[in-house]
Formats: structure tokens, C-alpha cells, sequence
């Protein structure tokens, strides 16, 4: 073999190993950058909030407008959460025989077992949209009474709230 040739066949294997030399450096700077973003996303970004911790939960402005005479009644509420997630995994009453979480779309309503409640946001039952059915009623109710719920959270345990019934029309920030 020639000198000239030989010295080709040098600088072929050293372009090779330089492209994989290159490619490896490459391959390696990409894994480090996309953990140093997948870690900067797990501590909570640009702010530095780490975990947001438990749930902190509050319940505002709940209501069941009356319901006819011995019928099913629905209730309304919002949950707000000042923590971490949870989830509304069941509500019961001492003065009605079940209490069921539905969820109503344009043509059907269906029950569901569980809502979740975002961190530091809001789970709101309302009409047309998720909602509570209160069925099997101790004693018919009238403007006024109130009826006990008791609010069971996946992580937060239960909530008991006093809601009160409302006229039929009754929409909460509305005089």
C-alpha cells in the first residue's frame, strides 16, 4: 500500500471515530438538558415551589334549591383548595337516605364515584355541569331548613357543611 493511500485510510477511521466521538457528545449534552428540565419541572419551575403539600380544603357557597314534595333534591358548592390535589370520593347525610355526585353533559346525566379537587383550585358543583342528588329525604324540606352533608376526601377526610334550602330560582352572587 502506498503512503498516500495509508494515510487516506488514517484519516477515514479519524473522521469515524471524530463523527462518533461527536454524535456520542451530542446524545449525551440532550439527556442532560432534558433532565435538567424534567428537574426543573418536578421542583415546580422557574418559581421554586416544590411539593404543594396537602390538600386545604374550604367549601363556599353551597345551596340545594327546594325540591318538590317528597322528590330528589340537587345540591350545589364549591370546594376551594388552597394545597395539594384530592379527590370528592363520596358524600352522605345523616337526614337523606343517599347523596350521589353526578355529572350532567348536554343530553345525559350520569353518576360518577369520584371528583377531583386541583391544587390550589376549585371543585365547582353547579348547575348543568357536575352536581349533587339527594334522594330518600327524612322529612320534606322547606326554604330555610338546612340539611347536614358530609364531605368524604380521598386524602383530607371528611367535611361536614350545613346547606341550606334555597328558593328554586336561587343562583349564589345574585340578589
Amino acid at each position: 500500500m502506498s503512503e498516500r493511500s495509508e494515510l487516506t485510510v488514517q484519516r477515514s477511521a479519524a473522521n469515524r471515530r471524530f463523527r462518533r466521538s461527536a454524535l456520542l457528545g451530542t446524545v449525551v449534552a440532550t439527556a442532560l438538558g432534558g433532565g435538567a428540565i424534567l428537574a426543573a419541572c418536578g421542583t415546580g419551575g422557574q418559581d421554586g415551589a416544590g411539593d404543594p403539600g396537602p390538600a386545604k380544603l374550604s367549601v363556599a357557597d353551597p345551596y340545594i334549591p327546594l325540591p318538590p314534595a317528597g322528590g330528589m333534591g340537587a345540591g350545589y358548592l364549591t370546594v376551594r383548595n388552597d394545597g395539594g390535589p384530592d379527590q370528592l370520593v363520596k358524600v352522605t347525610s345523616p337526614a337523606a337516605g343517599s347523596v350521589t355526585i353526578h355529572r350532567s353533559t348536554a343530553s345525559t346525566m350520569e353518576q360518577v364515584d369520584s371528583l377531583a379537587v386541583p391544587a390550589h383550585g376549585a371543585l365547582q358543583l353547579a348547575r348543568g355541569g357536575t352536581h349533587l342528588m339527594i334522594m330518600g329525604w327524612q322529612k320534606a324540606p322547606a326554604l330555610g331548613d338546612e340539611l347536614e352533608l358530609d364531605l368524604t376526601f380521598a386524602k383530607s377526610g371528611t367535611i361536614s357543611v350545613k346547606v341550606p334550602i334555597k328558593e328554586l330560582t336561587y343562583r349564589p352572587g345574585q340578589s
